[in-house]
């Protein structure tokens, strides 16, 4: 067998030594200069706070060709943030050789040159203050000191900068080799035993632990089987425990190099490739190394499939009340000792896995049988078990299968399972007397249109035979015709069972629940099935089958027979529904002020029984640019001749619209005194309504038909309206007056036929960007009406003349400036008497300031102020003489002295 070799790398946790940095051909010898040591290398870094270099503590034990990893890292809490790292070589009797750097590219020495351009010795970065030396192919000389030491210019030493670690090289001494094997490889069955070999030596002259591992490879996939650890445990591979526990697979030694691998009972997982892989282990301090590691493929294993078959007789006939008698025949290429297990199964159905089959009688491996009092399992001999059913009823006839499980004994009373194997159905019938009848579908009401009633009858004939403990039920079935040759699924729609309780299938639940579709039962020998309301989706045949139902003798009902009906088509023309509406004007129409009328005929096609509704619509002429694009539904008669005013608002008008129904397919509209403003395109819409069932309605079609103009030709007056204010800018507080001024051109008209609507809005801003208020209004009979505003100035609006109209704001605030306009509808009777309105006009606004008067706002202060203080000067003087008058004054008598003397004391 090959022999492979593989070097495995490990992660190093011991207790950390350091060294103090000295010469480079001296080998560290404390920690840190000026510190004691501390118990652990923790608490020494602690005590530091300096740089650290590291090495693994101990000694490296390598073995020759395989590759030599040492990691070094440093602690340095002031240093750069990316490290620079040299390493020396040191052999015993010599100094130390510069090996490899990270930062002076010719710091190693001659003899290491060469191997570093080979690649044979690398220096790998793992992190800024990390890097690991890489010896490939270590030889002898490699043994020695190796030191990891960081360059520093530091002005003071704070740590150590440098830490040793020794590396050993031992020679290759570990022989792996495969034991003696048959020839090309062991070939077995399932519960057959196996064991396999391999020899392990070493010669090292260190003392050195032998481990061993077994693995099985099944392409790229491998497992491991049992394990001997350097330290002599047993540990089984995942998925092994409870095999190695029972004692199924066990790991021995043969004399001083061999390792047996045992397996009482194959499995069919245990065939593969398996290998031997043993490694190398040596203890330094209190700590194993893994020096080096060998496998070797032992065998394959081959595990032959056990060879299983069970076979049940195919078609048996048997009269009801008689004994069934079957038969489970095995075959099988094993002769050891294994136990059949026989379990016989039942199901309606050939299919053995759905529905899910019922167990009949059981055998199991050791010998005990479980059955029911109507079942018996026998065993006639070594290959053949026999099932009895006594006392067959129509509930016994379907398919039968014969189960077989082969089994091995283990350890500890344990089984394991070898083979097994299922036999193919044996169908099993009852006879018995059976009615005899026919099944005939007939369609009593067949659909025209979509929503019509369909009612379909399944009638029961021919009756022979029939006993009283038989009974009747139907299942209906729906199927879409399609005109190729494809084959299409009938979709259950209802089943009857044996109690007469009905279940709905997935298309016909909602429905049936909904009242659209009803499964009823009229006679004894005629079941019914009606769709209230058929839509195109019913539109596909339709067949019944009708199931006898014999009585048991346990009271319980068996299917007996079923018998189909022809199916029935249902099917209908599916055309698009059509609907036509002509609109058209009996009489001419002339003036304003007389009635127009219309009417709309209405036709239609493929639609059942419809019904119209009616919405009249009127849409500004082409060329009217006061309100463009837009349609207004006026009056409205619905399927029930029920009408409607929609956005017919004008109150004066209510009665002026109306709208009937002429015939069935006719309606008329009449509008009366027409007004200018009545000008525009009118059309009916029409939609067609379809009854559904009770008083419900469904829309089948809607038509538009063609406009009828009224445009009144006329040459009447021309109105104009303008604003006008004397004074645009006034003082707050002054009244403000604005004067609508209506203008008349063309024909004259007598003040009597003239009338206005005038409406005053404002603008409280300084351009026209928000929306207008209305101040006041005036309609033409003098009604006024006055909005309410939130500040305290008054509006009075009134009638000057005939052709102005006078707007007054009393008391003027800073908030009623703004832009004022007026909005005019002006009303003109016709010849006919009738009052016409005409078109709204608006008049240019005009910009009204409110300005603050100062003299005003300040004179009144002033004088009070003015006041105030003369007020208080004259109360203060008033004051000062009475105190001086009334309470400071003292009387001096003073004695009449000559004129020649000095005067007297008193005066000074």
């Amino acid at each position: 067998m090959a022999e492979t070799g593989r070097t495995a790398l490990h992660t190093y946790n011991p207790p950390r030594r350091a060294a103090f940095p000295g010469k480079r051909e001296d080998p560290p010898t404390s920690f840190c200069e000026g510190h004691r040591l501390a118990p652990s290398a923790t608490a020494k870094i602690a005590l530091c706070r300096g740089r650290v270099v590291r090495v693994p503590a101990g000694s490296l034990v390598r073995v020759v060709g395989t590759e030599l990893v040492i990691p070094c890292n440093v602690s340095d809490y002031d240093g750069p943030s990316e490290q620079n790292f040299d390493w020396s070589f040191w052999a015993s009797g010599s100094s130390f050789v510069e090996l490899a750097s990270t930062w002076e590219v010719g710091f190693p020495a001659q003899l290491y040159r060469e191997r570093l351009q080979r690649g044979d010795i690398v220096l790998r970065r793992t992190a800024n203050d990390a890097v690991e030396l890489h010896i490939k192919n270590v030889q002898p000389s490699d043994q020695g000191h190796y030191k990891c030491s960081t360059p520093s210019t530091d002005a003071t030493v704070q740590g150590n900068y440098e830490d040793t670690v020794q590396v050993k090289v031992l020679p290759d001494a570990l022989r792996v080799a495969a034991g003696p094997q048959p020839s090309p490889g062991p070939s077995l069955r399932e519960g057959e035993p196996f064991e396999l070999r391999c020899s392990a030596s070493t010669a090292s002259p260190l003392h050195t632990h032998l481990a061993l591992l077994w693995e099985v490879w099944r392409g790229p996939a491998r497992r491991s089987i049992l394990s001997l650890t350097h330290e002599g445990r047993l540990r089984p591979g995942p998925g092994y425990e409870q095999r190695y526990r029972s004692g199924d697979v066990r790991l021995d030694t043969v004399g001083s190099d061999g390792y047996r691998l045992s397996v009482s009972r194959a499995l069919a997982s245990d065939q593969g490739s398996y290998r031997c892989i043993v490694s190398e282990w040596i203890g330094e301090q209190g700590n194993w190394q893994e020096i080096q590691e060998k496998a070797v493929d032992v065998a394959t294993v081959v595990i032959q499939p056990t060879v299983l078959r069970a076979a049940v007789a195919r078609n048996v006939s048997v009269a009801e009340g008689k004994e069934l008698d079957l038969t489970c025949n095995i075959t099988t290429d094993r002769a050891d000792d294994v136990r059949p297990a026989v379990t016989w199964y039942f199901s309606r159905t050939p299919d053995s896995i759905l529905p899910g089959p019922h167990v009949l009688a059981r055998l199991d491996h050791d010998s005990l049988v479980h059955s029911s009092p109507h079942m018996a399992l026998s065993h006639v001999d070594a290959r053949s078990y026999h099932l009895l059913v006594r006392d067959v009823s129509k509930e016994n006839a379907g398919y039968y299968f014969c189960h077989v499980a082969l089994w091995t004994p283990g350890h500890n009373r344990s089984w394991h399972k070898v083979a097994e194997a299922m036999s193919a159905p044996g169908a099993v019938a009852v006879t018995w007397l059976e009615p005899d009848y026919q099944v005939y579908l007939n369609a009593s009401k067949v659909p025209e249109f979509s929503d019509d009633l369909t009612e379909l009858e399944c009638r029961i004939v021919d009756v022979e035979s029939t006993e009283a403990s038989v009974r009747f039920t139907v299942s209906w079935y729906y199927r879409v015709n399609r005109r190729s040759d494809d084959v299409v699924a009938s979709e259950l729609l209802a089943v009857m069972n044996g109690d007469w309780t009905l279940k709905y299938g997935e298309r016909s639940k909602q429905r049936a629940q909904d009242g659209d579709f009803i499964f009823s039962k009229e006679r004894t020998d005629t079941f019914n099935f009606r769709i209230q309301r058929t839509t195109e989706e019913d539109r596909g045949s339709y067949y019944c089958v009708v199931s006898a139902w014999t009585k048991q003798r346990n009271n319980s009902w068996v299917r007996s027979k079923d018998v189909f009906s022809k199916p029935v088509s249902i099917f209908w023309a599916s055309e698009d529904s059509v609907l036509v509406v002509k609109a058209r004007q009996p009489k001419p129409f002339f003036a304003a002020g007389n009635t127009f009328e219309m009417t709309c005929k209405v036709s239609s096609k493929n639609i059942k029984s419809p019904r119209y509704s009616v919405l009249i619509m009127a849409e500004k002429p082409v060329g009217d640019l006061s309100s463009p694009n837009e349609t207004k539904y006026i009056i409205s008669l619905d399927q029930d001749s029920v009408v409607k005013l929609e956005n017919w608002t004008d109150a004066s008008r209510v009665d002026g619209v109306v709208l009937e129904k002429v015939q069935e397919d006719e309606f008329r509209y009449r509008m009366y005194q027409t007004q200018v403003s009545d000008a525009g395109l009118y059309r009916c819409m029409v939609t067609a309504w379809s009854p559904v069932r009770g008083s419900l309605w469904r829309e089948a079609a809607t038509s538009l038909s063609n406009p009828i103009e009224i445009d009144f030709q006329t040459s009447g007056p021309i109105f104009n309206a303008s604003v006008h204010s004397d004074a645009p800018s006034v003082i707050r507080g002054d009244l403000i007056k604005l004067f609508c001024i209506i203008t008349v051109e063309g024909a004259a008209l007598d003040p009597d036929d003239m009338a206005f609507d005038v409406a005053w809005f404002a603008v409280h801003s300084f351009g026209l960007d928000k929306a207008p208020i209305l101040l006041s209004s005036l309609d033409r009979k003098g009604i006024v009406n006055t909005a309410q505003r939130d500040w305290k100035s008054g509006l009075s609006l009134e009638r000057v003349s005939v052709l102005e109209f006078l707007l007054q704001v009393h008391g003027s605030e800073d908030q009623d400036f703004g832009n004022y306009y007026c909005s005019v509808t002006p009303w003109v009777k016709s010849p006919t008497g009738s009052w016409q309105k005409e078109a709204e006009i608006q008049s240019k606004p005009i910009f009204i300031t409110v300005k603050m008067d100062v003299l005003n706002a300040f004179k009144y202060p002033l004088l009070i102020g003015v006041g105030l203080s003369t007020v208080i000067g004259l109360l203060s003087c008033l004051i000062g003489y009475c105190s001086s008058h009334w309470c400071c004054k003292k009387e001096v008598q003073e004695t009449r002295r000559e004129r020649r003397r000095l005067m007297s004391m008193e005066m000074d």
